[in-house]
């Protein structure tokens, strides 16, 4: 199962984070680490974080301005509905998202090393 998620998720935008503030909304997020990661949060209670089984962390793409798991923490993969592969809407943002991870945010150790 980790393989399978490392592959498919990692570095990708997830529609599939039901919003804790209302869960009949969705958001969608970068995935940053995967469980067994060490990732250092901005701003969560905790400054590192070594992700748990079963679980993700998801980052917007507007640090300091997203509710994301910095707010909230890991994200349990049974969370996750889709992955986001272009942007539609407004039309004058067409564009095919790219999976990329900003190089600060990379973790800091994985078990999968």
């Amino acid at each position: 199962m980790k393989t399978y998620i490392k592959r498919t998720w990692k570095n990708y935008i997830v529609c599939a984070v039901k919003s804790p503030k209302n869960p009949e909304q969705k958001i969608i997020k970068r995935v940053i680490a995967l469980e067994g990661d060490i990732i250092k949060t901005i701003g969560y209670k905790n400054k590192y974080v070594k992700v748990p089984h079963g679980h993700i962390w998801v980052e917007g793409d507007h640090h300091g301005h997203s509710f994301d798991s910095n707010a909230f923490g890991p994200v349990s993969l049974g969370l996750l509905h889709a992955r986001a592969t272009h942007i539609l809407w407004p039309p004058s943002r067409w564009q095919k998202l790219q999976p990329m991870l900003p190089p600060e945010r990379t973790p800091f150790h994985s078990d999968q090393e």
